[in-house]
């Protein structure tokens, strides 16, 4: 190995839970305030993942109010402090795109 994958080898996270696009998830981020910390939780869905090792990254959506919103978090960031799986799914793409289009339940997988 060479000092760079040395390197990242070290900044990976270990307790990182197996997830896939579709799954509902909750992530805990910290966010600074000033000089002030605190733990945010965005609930969503997984639409999409994307890279490997340290560039890996994903992107959660959820509806707020009737608009869609969406965060895109490093997978092993330093402020994220958990990932919860909250809900399994099983789909057939690998990014769900598709639900950006979608109002109200139909955002939502499997239901109508």
């Amino acid at each position: 190995m060479n000092l760079i994958e040395r390197i990242e080898q070290e900044q990976l996270k270990k307790e990182i839970p197996q997830f896939s696009v579709g799954d509902t998830v909750r992530v805990h981020s910290r966010i600074r305030e000033g000089d002030k910390e605190r733990v945010q939780i965005f609930q969503g869905i997984v639409i999409g993942k994307k890279g490997r090792g340290i560039n890996a990254a994903f992107t959660v959506r959820r509806m707020s109010y009737g608009e869609g919103i969406e965060r895109v978090y490093r997978l092993h960031s330093p402020w994220i402090e958990k990932i919860e799986v909250e809900r399994s799914a099983k789909v057939r793409r690998a990014k769900l795109y598709y639900l950006r289009g979608r109002k109200g339940k139909e955002a939502v997988l499997g239901r109508k």
